[in-house]
């Protein structure tokens, strides 16, 4: 079974309220620099990015196939971001990604987030699924077309908490056989002890129960099967007031070995952290603080605990 790590490297994110920019701009020498600490001798590497259909002007972070070398390979987000839901060119776009950048990727996710109602993520639009069946069977005959047999078709989504919750059972109403032999992966991003407080001492049960219940209760509601590979796509745990550097390090530490232990039971099979750097380590904010490195490209603590993780349990 292989395992891989990666990261997302750019300094923008987005909160509930829309984007957030990073006090000081990306670095493409410093990026690469802590990319290639944090890989050390691993294989393969996995660099997340993103870029958006309504909006392919604002990707992040910026030429990110400048970090695609070494082994390391692009996990490469396509929002759908189309507000009127108007599907019209959707899949040429999506083609036409996956026909010039195949060589540098290893990941390509359709849509961001889907089954999140936020108005910075593809839950909140209209037609979401149909963008999201056809963006995945679209990939996956590009990719096939072009001979990028290594590329790993799929999307992610959320934890679902709420019982009435149709996500699930919309998208298997709206999945055919040709869906279902194009999906590669299902991508989970979760937050433990981020937006939702763990008690003292559960955070690794929690971990446990989110993975588990996502296998096992979420993906058959949609008809996908055991056979089909997950991968933690976003996860992370900010510091800031009242969440300490020395905490966020163990944090990385119990929930990556977490992970990596359920990974031959669920199919896990790759993690990647986000994100790299804090958007601005004086920010009032939980999103200004999730990264490895502070504002000024000073590591934390949760830094070298992540590179030694990687170390440790890459598997190729």
């Amino acid at each position: 079974m292989t395992f891989t790590f990666g990261i997302y490297p750019g300094g923008s994110l987005g909160d509930e309220t829309g984007l957030i920019e990073p006090v000081r701009p990306d670095d493409p020498e410093r990026i690469t620099a802590a990319l290639r600490e944090l890989q050390g001798d691993a294989e393969e590497f996995l660099v997340r990015a993103y870029r958006s259909y309504a909006a392919d002007e604002h990707r992040t972070p910026e030429r990110p196939e400048r970090y695609a070398t070494d082994g390391r390979k692009l996990d490469l987000v396509l929002q759908f971001g189309v507000r009127s839901g108007e599907l019209d060119g959707w899949t040429d776009y999506v083609r036409q990604v996956v026909r010039t950048e195949g060589p540098r990727l290893a990941v390509v996710q359709i849509c961001e987030e889907p089954n999140l109602d936020l108005p910075i993520l593809d839950g909140s639009i209209p037609n979401v699924l149909r963008a999201l069946v056809e963006g995945v069977i679209a990939a996956k005959e590009e990719a096939l077309t072009c001979g990028y047999g290594h590329l790993a078709v799929g999307f992610n989504a959320v934890p679902s908490f709420d019982p009435a919750d149709t996500f699930w059972p919309e998208l298997g109403e709206l999945a055919d056989e040709c869906f279902h032999r194009s999906l590669d992966y299902v991508g989970l991003d979760f937050f433990p002890d981020v937006f939702r407080a763990v008690p003292e001492g559960r955070l690794v049960d929690s971990v446990g129960a989110v993975l588990t219940g996502f296998r096992e209760n979420a993906l058959p509601r949609a008809g996908i099967g055991p056979a089909v590979p997950l991968r933690v796509c976003e996860n992370g745990w900010p510091t800031g007031p009242g969440r300490s550097e020395e905490r966020q390090a163990e944090v990385v530490e119990q929930v990556v070995r977490t992970v990596v232990g359920l990974a031959g039971r669920l199919g896990v099979r790759s993690y990647s952290f986000f994100g790299l750097r804090d958007a601005d380590s004086a920010g009032p904010g939980l999103f200004h603080h999730f990264g490895l490195l502070r504002d000024d490209w000073t590591p934390k603590p949760a830094f070298d605990v992540y590179r030694k993780l990687v170390g440790e349990l890459t598997v190729v």
